[in-house]
């Protein structure tokens, strides 16, 4: 059966699409991680285990115009050495999916963005007592790499959510704010069009999904320049607690729905 014909959107589900699409361009360019807000709409106003398939190509959207503003700050051994982790946690995720149904999805995204929250909870108490992190070298840096790697890509794959993940790792790494942009944009960018195949062979891209995508797209433009102004001028600590008080929100909402 058609997915699609599920979700009779309505015009306020449509408009609440809308605005976490251009939440999806303001944190490409602005607050890597900010869009589990999106993954939260999205998995809310839409069937879980489908909505994965809809926000991916608005994903791919930002990740283009992120590269577009930030190519130059890209650090490629960090990529490098991230993405055969990354591979084997998509292809678990992958796994995972073919068996979840709808239900264990939701339950699912909902869990996973309770732990982001947490994790970036632990974060920001970290990076307020420590001073700059010393970049990752050696035995433990390459363990590091892999477990950060697989699994971001098991919550990119299962709920597109591996930015809180990813922005954990790179800034424990020691970037700084132009080369985490850049890094993280060649990061996802090339991790979600390499998880295309795999959401088209489940059934959660289709032509129906695209054509909601092509009117989804128009509105991660917007968000990405407002990201591109904002990001010298944010005031990063209460965008931070804001984002992370609708992450755990989203993340209750999913898991009693």
């Amino acid at each position: 059966m058609n997915t699609m014909t599920l979700w009779h959107i309505s015009g306020w589900e449509f408009a609440a699409l809308a605005f976490a699409a251009l939440l999806v361009g303001f944190s490409k360019t602005a607050v890597s991680g900010a869009n589990t807000v999106s993954l939260a709409v999205f998995a809310a106003v839409l069937p879980a285990r489908a909505s994965t398939g809809v926000l991916l190509p608005v994903l791919i959207a930002g990740d283009l115009l992120a590269v577009a503003t930030y190519r130059r700050h890209a650090h490629w051994p960090t990529l490098w050495r991230l993405f055969p982790a990354v591979a084997a946690g998509v292809v678990v995720g992958t796994l995972f999916l073919m068996w979840a149904d709808d239900g264990t999805v939701r339950t699912s995204i909902g869990a996973i963005l309770l732990l982001m929250a947490a994790v970036t909870l632990w974060r920001r108490r970290r990076s307020g007592t420590d001073q700059a992190p010393e970049p990752d070298t050696g035995r433990a840096g390459r363990v590091k790499a892999r477990s950060y790697g697989v699994l971001g890509g098991f919550t990119t794959m299962v709920a597109n959510a591996g930015g809180p993940v990813m922005s954990m790792y790179l800034l424990s790494a020691g970037f700084r704010k132009l080369g985490f942009l850049g890094t993280s944009a060649f990061f996802f960018l090339i991790v979600n069009v390499s998880k295309v195949p795999f959401s088209v062979g489940l059934g959660l891209i289709d032509g129906h999904s695209l054509l909601l995508d092509a009117a989804l797209v128009v509105f991660v433009v917007p968000g990405a320049f407002l990201g591109t102004w904002a990001v010298g001028r944010i005031n990063q600590r209460l965008f931070e607690r804001l984002v992370i008080a609708a992450t755990a929100v989203g993340g209750v909402q999913l898991l009693l729905r």
